[in-house]
């Protein structure tokens, strides 16, 4: 709330602060601008009417008298307690809890101020938290994360660039998956194969194929995986990449199962993807929960061959 002094300009003051508690915060600046212009140094004049700007989210001009409030009397807590209320209004939560912090310690008895140390603090950590967050959804990098199949590859391929031709489109189809999921919390289940530039009929072979029915039953999983066998041995794929979500998959389910066959994951949603060549077969999940209202992918957890047919049968 705004301050009052004994001073010559008090009757113009006076009545600004009883605008002020009655709400009528642009009267109340009105009449603390012409308090001012009589007594340009007085510091309370200038305190109560950031106070008044805050009220009308006029926050530079705010901060302008916060500022001056300081400037005029820098051992008042009150002008770093009103700077620090306008930088929260801002967002600009590390810096109005320096501010806070300064006015703690010309007022160590200050309630007021204790309690705006505690909640900036904990919106300071937030903020940082969510910007981490945001910055971990938009800086999509899986190829930090496939090193051990980048050396597997590596050792399996003699010509260096097949192997790199190979590694970019595991890393392109599981990017391209992440930012779908990120986007819209889902990714369709399709089979992505890494084409012959040379020798495949592309007039023929698309390099996408979609397997949305592959997991509706026994009956429709086996015959999409023998379909997608002799697409990738016709297509004279070189590599094949499935991408399948948790959720489309109705068979078979064993992470509901007990036991040795206890899904070992957690409960959190997410997508499978395994890749397939000639000499390599890889397999991931990539488990995915929601923090700071986002939608966040973590880091994929690789599975074994022997898990990956266990938990989803993906062989092919």
């Amino acid at each position: 709330m705004a301050e009052s002094e004994a001073k010559p300009e008090s009757s113009l003051k006076d009545q600004g602060n009883e605008f002020f508690k009655a709400g009528n915060y642009l009267k109340a600046a009105a009449l603390y601008t012409q308090a001012i212009k009589k007594d340009p140094s007085n510091s309370t004049l200038y305190s109560n009417r950031a106070a008044a700007f805050l009220h009308l989210v006029k926050l530079n001009k705010a901060l302008a008298d916060a500022e001056t409030t300081i400037t005029l009397n820098p051992a008042w807590e009150k002008g770093y307690f009103r700077k620090g209320c306008v930088l929260e209004a801002m967002e600009r939560y590390d810096d109005a809890l320096a501010a806070f912090q300064i006015a703690l310690q010309h007022n160590p008895q200050s309630s007021e101020v204790s309690k705006k140390i505690k909640r900036l603090s904990h919106l300071a950590k937030d903020k940082k938290r969510a910007q981490e967050v945001e910055n971990m959804r938009s800086n999509i990098d899986m190829a930090k994360h496939l090193d051990v199949l980048k050396s597997e590859l590596s050792e399996k391929y003699e010509a260096e660039e097949c192997w790199k031709e190979i590694f970019s489109f595991v890393v392109e189809t599981m990017e391209t998956a992440v930012k779908s999921w990120h986007e819209t919390s889902k990714v369709d289940a399709r089979a992505y194969f890494l084409l012959d530039k040379e020798k495949t009929q592309t007039d023929k072979y698309a390099p996408v194929v979609n397997i949305d029915k592959a997991f509706e039953s026994p009956h429709t999983h086996s015959s999409c995986f023998q379909f997608l066998r002799q697409y990738a041995e016709d297509s004279l794929s070189n590599a094949a990449c499935l991408v399948a979500p948790k959720s489309i998959i109705s068979y078979p389910q064993v992470w509901k199962g007990q036991g040795s066959r206890k899904w070992k994951y957690g409960q959190n949603d997410g997508f499978f993807v395994q890749f397939e060549s000639p000499f390599l077969r890889k397999s991931w999940f990539i488990p995915s929960s929601t923090e700071k209202g986002q939608i966040l992918c973590r880091f994929s957890l690789s599975l074994s061959p022997h898990e990956m047919t266990r938990y989803i049968g993906l062989t092919f």
